[in-house]
């Protein structure tokens, strides 16, 4: 069943405008698409958007760890289910909106109170961060030490104040961290491998 996206509201602030972005004129935008179609959308952006127009393209993934015929195996899950992450070279969003409407899957760029929504400095490198190179959030590895975490492994490492829930039987945490200018939910992996 594939719903309508055009009229999801998604609870985000549009960013400020900025005279010729940050970092180079790179403008981050936000652009939603059917669930499950994220990575084709994304290789079907590189190839058929003019580079003058799209800097680069991103998905976000986060590793879990899955129990399948005795052993823990690594998986890669899509860290933000629906959304790709587009870098423009300070282009107005428009013109990017208009070239994602060829590319099937897609719904446009996210909009809020008439704008698009555009991510702030401190939301980028916070993906670049968490992400990495490969905008993969790693494993995490931690223990609880009288009632809290403590993580000494992995992209949650000082990110302790995000985490929201933990699932010790599937190796996974809640996170509530600031992307689109809001506290958004998202989960990822992250082993407890001592309680003290």
């Amino acid at each position: 069943m594939e719903e309508d996206l055009r009229s999801f509201k998604h609870p985000v602030r549009q960013a400020p405008s900025r005279e010729g972005g940050w970092k180079s004129g790179e403008i981050w935008y936000v652009a939603q698409v059917r669930i499950g179609a994220e990575e084709r959308v994304r290789q079907r952006c590189l190839e058929q958007i003019s580079s003058e127009v799209l800097k680069d393209c991103y998905v976000f993934h986060y590793e879990e760890k899955r129990h399948l015929y005795g052993e823990w195996i690594v998986q890669e899950k899509v860290l933000f289910p629906g959304y790709v992450f587009l870098v423009s070279g300070g282009v107005d969003g428009k013109v990017l909106d208009r070239e994602l409407w060829r590319i099937k899957s897609v719904m446009g760029l996210l909009e809020m109170n008439g704008g698009f929504v555009l991510l702030d400095e401190r939301e980028v490198d916070f993906l670049r961060m968490l992400g990495g190179r490969r905008q993969t959030v790693e494993f995490s590895e931690g223990i609880i030490e009288q009632s809290k975490v403590r993580v000494h492994s992995g992209p949650l490492v000082g990110k302790e104040k995000y985490i929201r829930k933990i699932d010790r039987h599937k190796r996974k945490a809640l996170l509530e961290m600031p992307i689109f200018g809001e506290k958004q939910k998202m989960q990822v992996g992250l082993e407890i491998v001592e309680k003290i």
